[in-house]
């Protein structure tokens, strides 16, 4: 089955986290939390969001963003709303690498002028600033699965008779 793995860099409000957590958890997506985080792994506020969610994930903590990015190679494709181009307009590879910076900065522009080819964005009105984190997530998750055919996931429901 292929493997989509979402990258949550210096994420701020535990909460967003939680709600990742939560679609990461309902997708079998792998999540990557890289540090430093604006709160402890076990902050109620984390748990309450995504609590019954939390033995289905599997997640990894990378102390920085330096050694995630010496720890995790492939193809990695980072969301901004400074890129020129949609994220409907590339296809994720199996092992695939959805990286979202803070909720208050994004990604370090340094890294954006780096990677520039491999940012992408989320069309929005001129006049917003950006979506939420978590729905900027569930929003890449979806195109990814989309183009893979939703593998592992129930593409049918059952109405009551």
């Amino acid at each position: 089955m292929p493997v989509l793995n979402i990258v949550l860099v210096e994420p701020e409000i535990p909460q967003n986290t939680g709600n990742v957590a939560r679609t990461c958890a309902a997708t079998g997506c792998r999540l990557h939390l890289v540090g430093p985080m604006g709160f402890k792994i076990d902050d109620a506020k984390l748990k309450r969001a995504g609590l019954d969610y939390w033995p289905l994930l599997d997640v990894t903590y990378y102390g920085s963003l330096g050694e995630f990015l010496s720890e995790c190679g492939g193809e990695r494709f980072y969301f901004t709303t400074k890129a020129p181009r949609a994220y409907t307009e590339v296809s994720y590879p199996d092992g695939a690498w959805l990286v979202f910076g803070r909720e208050t900065k994004g990604l370090p522009e340094e890294l954006l002028e780096r990677e520039r080819d491999r940012c992408v964005r989320i069309p929005m009105i001129s006049d917003a600033r950006s979506l939420n984190l978590s729905n900027s997530v569930a929003v890449g998750v979806y195109e990814a699965l989309r183009q893979w055919g939703f593998p592992k996931l129930q593409n049918f429901g059952k109405l009551a008779d």
